[in-house]
């Protein structure tokens, strides 16, 4: 038998070309690439590679991160009897509110009571189990802060803090 039969053989027996072998490594090459450049340019944008405007440096050689003024305004202490079947249990919650400046305090003091009540009514309404676990919480934060920027707009609080909170 001579080499060109066994070439021909090995095709028959279903290998491929020698040329075949190498289509496969250019388009493995050309995905892994590909890859490459994609997941490189994910890293950098969500590294801040590709900020228009880099953070001012101290002396020290670190960068000086631009902190807004905050102001807190504490609500009173509020005790609300839960949502149970029989048995009383009660929530008592302090809350400090943050807002961007002195300016939206004044906005908001007027419709104290209207704050007030609404938490009153929605924290009438919850279970202890809705309570449970750092997600329990965050949703009541989230459900706090969206019933109280509805109450007082068009003034807007940023956030809802929890100082105290006891489920007795």
């Amino acid at each position: 038998m001579t080499a060109d039969a066994d070439a021909a053989d090995t095709q028959a027996e279903g290998s491929e070309p020698s040329g075949g072998g190498k289509k496969k490594l250019i388009i493995l090459g050309a995905g892994g690439l590909v890859l490459l450049v994609v997941g490189g340019g994910a890293a950098a944008y969500f590294l801040g590679l590709f900020d228009s405007a880099p953070a001012p440096a101290e002396p020290g050689g670190e960068a000086v991160v631009e902190q807004r003024p905050v102001v807190f305004y504490d609500l009173p202490e509020m005790t609300v009897n839960l949502s149970t079947d029989g048995r009383a249990t009660y929530l008592k919650v302090r809350i400090a509110l943050e807002v961007a400046d002195k300016g939206a305090i004044d906005q908001i003091e007027p419709f104290l009571p209207r704050i007030l009540d609404a938490f009153q009514v929605y924290l009438r309404e919850l279970r202890p189990a809705d309570l449970e676990g750092s997600s329990g919480l965050f949703r009541l934060k989230e459900e706090l802060l969206r019933r109280i920027n509805t109450a007082v707009y068009p003034a807007r609080v940023e956030g809802v803090l929890f100082k105290e909170i006891l489920v007795q």
